[in-house]
């Protein structure tokens, strides 16, 4: 093992350069101290446009470049940041947002009122964003500028979510210019540019990307733990996808900071006395297998119930994660207010049932690999993912489930992982059983909205319900968080055990790990994510 890391080391470092560190700065100082740091993280962003974010992994990138016009605070409130206080009508149909006035953009356009117009214009434009135009944007009617730092929104209808897109990531602020000049408005970059602490100067596809302060930076949210530029002059995040190298480049010096600490490692960054390390719970949905209902053999509950009875969830967990794992039970998070632990030990790890509803839903025979068949077909069920969406070990993951449902009930899974278009249109072709997914909104409603509605842009369970609809339009129509939550809990009691459409698998979670040097790290109190290097600084 040792001989293994020292190799790690070396191949680390002939990628790697190390990056000069500075003094540490005065945490109320309106200045910045200079110095800078190399982070390696697992997963490469698809995008780096604001308006497209989809990898959970990616939010701490976009919140270096960009701010939103409103922030979450510790107990999950809204706070100013881009704006500085609204106002909502007695109807909740229309907001007024006063703005910071002085704020611009990387390209030295002035952020107003016209700005915000313009960025909802373009997530409603046709083919955009279908999924926040249709969810996020559904109730959106118009944005009226009644002066350069004063903007008045209308909706066709109350809505609970409108708050929490406007502090999310798809609210993050982008300069029209840019919007209209950008050589790829979709992949974004260097020159899509936002009002952020740092400005996004170099992209090297399947490397890095590089930051650098943005000097001029005065418009932190009162959320932040300090005020002025950061206080890092520069900032390299490395792209090791590779779980033991981002490790080796740690533990080698090569890099200061990590993220995606795997499992297998967690005990050796906690034994380091020169590591800190950092874990936490993301909140929106948990990663769930979502059954394709669409056709055979998942068309039958009975199926559908068998496959999660076949699986012997926990040892799956404590196998792969080394108990750095947290069983999921629901579809929704368990950090989210909308979690409903009743439906915790109410389902799974049964093989006699699995086979005792398999015998029921017609499975009985057998084929000369031991699998289950019915009128001359397999018992086969196949899962299709995209790659730049697998982590986590989602695929060894995979492979002791695949494991588990052959040998408790002769269940053929087979499983896929593709590039991001052939994801795409296998599932457009219906060419897949099991969807893979989890979301990683600060509000679990939007998730609910977008897999589980009838209509929604990633249903892909192909399973409707006039219940479920109902109460997700009530939900999303009322600003009472609890009766939010007795809405949602019909519904995960609806999705999980009624009708058995998704297998929820466990709640991801983020973990830091980082020289001691390293100050300011931490996590986004609702999303659980890395928050951005905007308060890191490196101490003498």
């Amino acid at each position: 093992m040792k001989h293994l890391r020292r190799t790690l080391a070396l191949l680390v470092a002939a990628s790697l350069a190390v990056t000069a560190c500075g003094g540490a700065p005065r945490e109320t100082a309106a200045t910045a101290d200079g110095g800078g740091l190399t982070w390696a993280v697992e997963t490469q962003p698809i995008t780096f446009n604001p308006h497209l974010w989809a990898q959970n992994k990616a939010r701490l990138l976009v919140w270096n470049q960009f701010d939103a016009l409103l922030a979450r605070g510790e107990d999950g409130s809204f706070k100013p940041w881009l704006a500085t206080s609204w106002e909502t009508s007695a109807d909740g149909r229309t907001y007024t947002f006063h703005l910071r006035d002085g704020v611009r953009f990387h390209d030295g356009e002035t952020f107003d009122a016209a700005a915000v117009k313009a960025n909802l214009d373009q997530l409603r434009a046709p083919g955009y964003n279908p999924a926040v135009a249709s969810i996020q944007l559904g109730s959106f009617d118009r944005a009226e500028v009644v002066s350069p730092t004063e903007l008045r929104i209308r909706l066709k209808r109350p809505d609970a979510l409108f708050l929490d897109f406007l502090a999310s990531p798809y609210g993050g602020q982008v300069s029209p210019k840019s919007l209209k000049t950008a050589k790829n408005l979709k992949a974004g970059g260097p020159d899509l540019v936002g009002t952020g602490p740092f400005i996004l100067d170099r992209y090297v596809q399947g490397q890095e990307v590089h930051y650098r302060r943005n000097p001029a930076y005065a418009w932190a949210p009162s959320t932040a733990r300090h005020q002025g530029p950061a206080h890092l002059a520069e900032i390299t995040y490395r792209f090791l996808p590779e779980a033991a190298v981002r490790v080796g480049a740690l533990t080698s010096g090569q890099a200061q900071v990590i993220e995606g600490v795997p499992a297998t490692e967690v005990d050796l960054v906690k034994k380091d006395p020169g590591l800190a390390y950092q874990t936490a719970l993301n909140s929106g949905s948990a990663f769930t297998y979502y059954f394709n209902t669409g056709h055979p053999p998942f068309d039958d509950v009975r199926v559908r119930r068998a496959f999660r009875e076949a699986v012997d969830l926990d040892a799956v967990l404590a196998s792969v994660y080394r108990g750095q794992a947290t069983r999921a039970w629901s579809v929704v998070g368990r950090t989210s207010p909308f979690y409903d632990a009743t439906l915790e030990h109410t389902y799974g790890g049964d093989p006699a049932k699995a086979n005792a509803l398999l015998d029921q839903a017609g499975w009985t025979g057998r084929d000369a690999q031991g699998f289950r068949t019915k009128d001359g077909r397999r018992l086969t069920v196949r899962s299709v993912s995209a790659a730049p969406f697998v982590r986590e070990r989602r695929e060894i993951l995979a492979q002791a489930v695949q494991a588990q449902v052959k040998q408790n009930a002769g269940i053929d899974f087979q499983i896929k992982i593709v590039d991001q278009g052939s994801a795409q249109q296998a599932w457009d072709r219906d060419e897949y059983e099991v969807f893979e997914n989890s979301r990683g909104d600060t509000d679990a409603g939007a998730a609910l909205n977008l897999i589980l509605a009838k209509q929604g842009p990633i249903n892909r369970t192909r399973f409707s319900d006039a219940s479920i609809d109902t109460w997700l339009a009530r939900a999303s129509a009322t600003s009472d968080t609890k009766a939010r939550a007795a809405l949602y809990a019909r519904i995960q009691r609806a999705v999980v055990t009624e009708h058995a459409t998704a297998f929820p698998i466990y709640v991801p979670a983020d973990q830091i790990a980082a020289s001691r040097s390293v100050e300011g790290l931490g996590f986004d109190p609702v999303s659980g994510t890395p928050r951005s290097a905007y308060d890191v600084r490196i101490a003498p």
